[in-house]
């Protein structure tokens, strides 16, 4: 095929927007859709060199795979080897172990797939992923994959000429379940596989189906729509819409009619600067992730001024050094020649090297002591709060029973996840004051009455807080004492301040002789202290009392404060409202065993179930009887 300077700038236009929303989704709110475009201009090469071999009888799938074996693999193994190397001097331990997990899934195409079954692709975590953004290229793989054999197959038994209108038929069908599925399964769907090969079989589709005897003027016409629409979608997409669903069809669409022009002397595709750009857009969106991560990993100030032109330069470097390299064909089928195979070998030393890493680190990871109760990955037996990376949804469950088992129990714990962190905690006290506890919590859902959610109402958690509001709004009046949290720092957005919605769901519930006790966050780090807590145990350190005390760690302190300031006034007029300063329940936010200074936060804000425990066990041992047991004992006392 010859050279096609338009699909070259349309790479261009598809790798410039990835970059700039990467550093920086205001600039580009939707230019994660450049990926969209990538997969439409595959689907078109792609198409094209099968259905050519298809044509004279003379493709072959094995040489179809080392061509894309040679094109994708030493660039991205190289990426991969750098990554390696870097960190493993300058990443902590419990990074690096990721870091040896996600090259061996990158190298090995299924990244897609480890990374759906780690966050969505728009979660805070995704930037401490420095492969995140090699899910696109296995999901090209894999495409890659099937599709020929599919098509190879199906010329056995019928003629070229229904192979494409079955094409256009499995097109149509691929964006009906992709829409269907994005709405079903939207973390899935964004990075699956299925959900994603219409676009590029959208792509085929400009390859089978070409405008003939098109004048110059209706190509112009064709492209400016075509590049109207891809930036559309750049400017009024963003990662608040579900992706892909009905959307996605605006920048493939318009990637699709631009390859329909096929307008080789484009002023805006077919000029210097787009065509060096996407002569190197592959090599640049291969680095520019990792110079992402690398900005927020340590915090640079501006990075994205000086991140955007490090990511173009080590692309251009990367192409001429590395992606420039004519890897040979494969002669023939036989040992000696896939044994000489150089990106087999690429493949087979980085997977083999990153699942290494990764066992390595994870055995000494397990030999700390007491760590599955410091992770809260591990899921404690006899608990079932939902907590962030717990293992377990908390909206799987209405209600959940702690301390001593109970058919009446009178003391109900209720909010969003740090309402949940207690449960190990009051499920200890609850046992030692032979007295059932009640907990009804999930995720983002502060203690209130309202239907305000300060996420939008299309998360996760929306209806199952819905009920649970619902619940205790009905059935308050059965307890006699009622526990609650929430994350606080998060009660102030869209001008909306929730922490209101809370009090006056405390004085409704205390008229009528209920005491609600306000359980305090522990201090929120900007990192996750976990990571670091992990990194120096491996290393045979202990954590400095001055590193935790940093007031710079600490996130959105003020809002804290703000919330805590009224709920210590609505306690000083309000007998059956009992405050809990964060000064009473923590003394410090950490806690020593062994020696050790060992965080209660395992994540940089949720207390582990081991921090939970040591908590449960101050409170029982304090020679003063704290609030909590008294109300705890009184309770009990009541109850009988």
């Amino acid at each position: 095929m010859k050279f096609r300077t338009d699909i070259n700038g349309l790479r261009a236009i598809a790798v410039m927007a990835v970059v700039l929303f990467h550093f920086n989704p205001s600039w580009v709110p939707g230019g994660f859709a450049g990926v969209d475009v990538f997969f439409v201009i595959s689907g078109f090469l792609m198409t094209g060199l099968i259905f050519r071999g298809l044509e004279n009888n003379n493709f072959s799938i094995i040489n179809f795979y080392v061509a894309r074996a040679n094109r994708i693999i030493p660039a991205l193994s190289v990426v991969c080897l750098a990554l390696l190397v870097f960190g493993w001097f300058y990443i902590t331990p419990l990074d690096y172990k990721a870091i040896g997990k996600h090259v061996a899934s990158s190298i090995g195409f299924l990244s897609n797939i480890i990374y759906w079954s780690e966050s969505g692709y728009f979660d805070a975590s995704s930037h401490s992923k420095w492969l995140l953004h090699t899910w696109s290229l296995s999901v090209e793989w894999q495409f890659y994959m099937i599709y020929p054999v599919v098509l190879v197959l199906l010329k056995k038994c019928m003629s070229l000429t229904n192979i494409k209108r079955l094409l256009v038929v499995g097109t149509v069908v691929g964006f009906i379940f992709s829409v269907y599925a994005t709405y079903r399964w939207p973390d899935m769907s964004y990075f699956f596989f299925p959900t994603r090969a219409w676009e590029m079989m959208m792509g085929g589709l400009a390859f089978l189906y070409p405008l003939q005897n098109l004048k110059e003027t209706s190509k112009k016409y064709l492209e400016w729509v075509g590049i109207a629409l891809i930036l559309a979608s750049y400017a009024f997409i963003s990662k608040d819409n579900l992706w892909p669903g009905y959307l996605a069809l605006i920048p493939v669409l318009g990637a699709y009619l631009v390859i329909l022009a096929n307008r080789s002397g484009s002023v805006i595709t077919n000029n210097i600067v787009m065509q060096k750009v996407g002569l190197w857009s592959y090599s640049i969106y291969l680095w520019h992730w990792p110079v992402v991560v690398f900005g927020y990993y340590f915090e640079m100030q501006y990075w994205e001024w000086i991140g955007i032109p490090i990511s173009v330069v080590l692309g251009f470097f990367s192409y001429k050094f590395i992606e420039s390299i004519k890897f040979p064909a494969l002669s023939s089928i036989s040992f000696k020649s896939i044994a000489t195979f150089k990106p087999l070998w690429m493949v087979v030393s980085l997977g083999l090297i990153g699942s290494i890493l990764f066992v390595n680190i994870t055995n000494k990871i397990n030999a700390i002591p007491d760590i599955n109760k410091y992770n809260m990955a591990s899921k404690a037996e006899g608990f079932c709060f939902g907590s962030p990376g717990s293992g377990v949804s908390s909206v799987d469950y209405l209600t959940c029973q702690i301390g001593k088992k109970s058919n009446d129990p009178k003391i109900l714990l209720f909010g969003d996840s740090f309402a949940g962190q207690y449960e190990p905690t009051l499920s200890i006290l609850g046992k030692k004051n032979n007295i059932g506890i009640l907990s009804i919590t999930t995720n983002s859902c502060f203690p209130s009455f309202t239907k305000n959610f300060h996420y939008p109402k299309s998360h996760v958690g929306y209806s199952q807080c819905m009920l649970n509001r619902q619940f205790v709004e009905h059935n308050y009046k059965k307890f006699k004492l009622i526990f609650i949290s929430g994350r606080w720092d998060e009660f102030f957005k869209d001008g909306h301040e929730y922490s209101n919605d809370t009090i006056n769901m405390i004085n409704e519930i205390t008229k009528d002789g209920v005491k609600v006790v306000y359980l305090p966050n522990p201090t929120i780090f900007k990192r996750n202290i976990r990571n670091d807590y992990i990194s120096s145990m491996i290393q045979g350190k202990s954590l400095s009392e001055d590193y935790l005390n940093k007031e710079n760690n600490m996130v959105n302190n003020n809002y804290v404060k703000k919330v805590e300031m009224k709920l210590r006034l609505l306690s000083k007029h309000n007998d059956n409202f009992i405050y809990i300063s964060k000064s009473e329940l923590y003394k410090h936010d950490f806690f020593i065993r062994d020696s050790k200074l060992i965080p209660y936060s395992a994540d940089g804000g949720h207390i582990s179930i081991l921090g939970a425990e040591e908590l449960a066990s101050e409170i029982i041992n304090e020679k003063s009887k704290s609030k909590i047991t008294n109300l705890l004992e009184q309770t009990s006392r009541e109850k009988v």
